[in-house]
């Protein structure tokens, strides 16, 4: 799906500190309104296979009449999508990604949104014995070292990046007859697992919106007590319209606005399917976070003034 490609609204200081403020007070139809603007969001498909975005977007597009063209590609694409300028905001899972996204001088007002985590699924009589194992790490090892048909996404996606990482941390390399790279989405990666009666890493929220597979978890994420590792936190940030002077910045301080708004964190709060919540709402705490606003670790260069 192409992006449709539009000039920077005009914008004085009021209109800006508006957009800021996410325009939650404003009135759709009045000075400076967005009405009839369209969005072009960037995202990731585990927020379009599990229906959340839909929820999320129709819920925006009532308050402020505006349309969200929203293109769900994994978080790889997206970020390539935005750094080309095809996008006025993007909402991801890959910390790594949207810090290097964001050094480059391609995003801005980042913020944390919300977040699940990963799992490792397979076939219930885990013939690798994957949950014998401690840590996902040694999941991984097992399922090398047995052999065992494991597919990847391999599309450069949030979860793909995490499988990488947690191969990484592990003593076997993926290779072999037995590792599957689709380059393709959560949902058809579940699929084909499911088919193959294979494991894979999958996003709990994707994993349990769907009730058409036979694959079980056998090794939790910090949700359930599993390690940190298979932690999944969502970010969102808009473009920098110094950068891509088409972008509608006004329109993506708005929609960051709803969404880390205590409206769109209800919403989060509340979606649920197969009677499971599959996002934890982050955006809105009593302790300030101001790590989520820079790339992780960044200090600026007069911190030991």
């Amino acid at each position: 799906m192409e992006y449709r490609r539009r000039a920077l609204l005009g914008a004085g200081a009021a209109g800006i500190a508006a957009a800021v403020g996410g325009c939650l007070g404003s009135d759709a139809e009045g000075e400076g309104s967005i009405a009839g603007e369209e969005l072009a969001l960037a995202t990731t498909t585990s927020t379009e296979a599990t229906g959340l975005l839909d929820e999320i977007n129709v819920a925006f597009e009532e308050r402020f009449g505006t349309r969200v063209a929203a293109n769900a590609e994994g978080t790889g694409a997206a970020i390539r999508s935005a750094r080309d300028g095809n996008a006025d905001v993007i909402l991801v899972h890959a910390r790594s990604r949207e810090d290097e996204f964001m050094q480059e001088g391609y995003g801005v007002n980042r913020r944390d949104l919300m977040f699940n985590d990963f799992v490792i699924v397979g076939p219930s009589d885990d013939p690798a014995g994957a949950s014998d194992t401690e840590g996902a790490a040694a999941a991984f090892d097992a399922i090398a070292s047995a052999h065992a048909p494991f597919v990847s996404r391999g599309d450069e996606s949030g979860t793909h990046t995490k499988e990488l990482v947690i191969w990484e941390h592990a003593d076997n390399e993926p290779g072999g007859e037995w590792y599957r790279s689709l380059g393709q989405g959560m949902g058809e990666t579940l699929t084909h697992a499911n088919e193959a009666g294979a494991y894979t890493l999958a996003d709990r929220g994707t994993y349990l919106s769907r009730d058409d597979i036979d694959l079980e978890i056998l090794v939790q994420g910090p949700i359930e007590d599993g390690p940190e590792l298979l932690a999944n936190p969502y970010g969102i940030m808009a473009v920098n319209p110094e950068i891509h002077s088409n972008v509608n910045y006004q329109l993506a301080m708005t929609y960051i606005g709803f969404v880390t708004s205590p409206k769109g964190q209800e919403i989060i709060a509340e979606f649920t399917a197969n009677g499971e919540q599959l996002f934890y709402p982050e955006a809105l705490s009593a302790e300030p976070n101001f790590q989520q606003y820079v790339p992780e670790g960044w200090q600026p260069d007069s911190a030991d003034e």
